[in-house]
C-alpha cells in the first residue's frame, strides 16, 4: 500500500477525484434545497407607531461645518 500521493497511481487519482467531486455535489444539493421554515416567522407582527423619516436637518454651531 502506498501512503504517499505522489507515487500514487493513475487509479487512485481517479478515486480520489471521484470522491471529492459526489461529496461536493452533495453539499451543493443540501445547500440549494435548505430551506428556513416559515412557521417560526408566521407569528410576527409589529407593533406600535411607525415612524418615517421627514427632510434633512442642518445642525450647526460655533462655526463649525454643517452635518447632514
Amino acid at each position: 500500500m502506498d501512503h504517499s500521493l505522489l507515487s500514487a497511481r493513475l487509479n487512485t487519482h481517479l478515486k480520489i477525484v471521484s470522491v471529492a467531486l459526489a461529496l461536493a455535489i452533495i453539499v451543493v444539493l443540501v445547500g440549494v434545497n435548505a430551506r428556513t421554515s416559515d412557521v417560526a416567522s408566521a407569528g410576527v407582527q409589529t407593533k406600535g407607531t411607525v415612524v418615517k423619516a421627514g427632510q434633512p436637518a442642518e445642525y450647526a454651531g460655533h462655526e463649525t461645518l454643517a452635518v447632514r
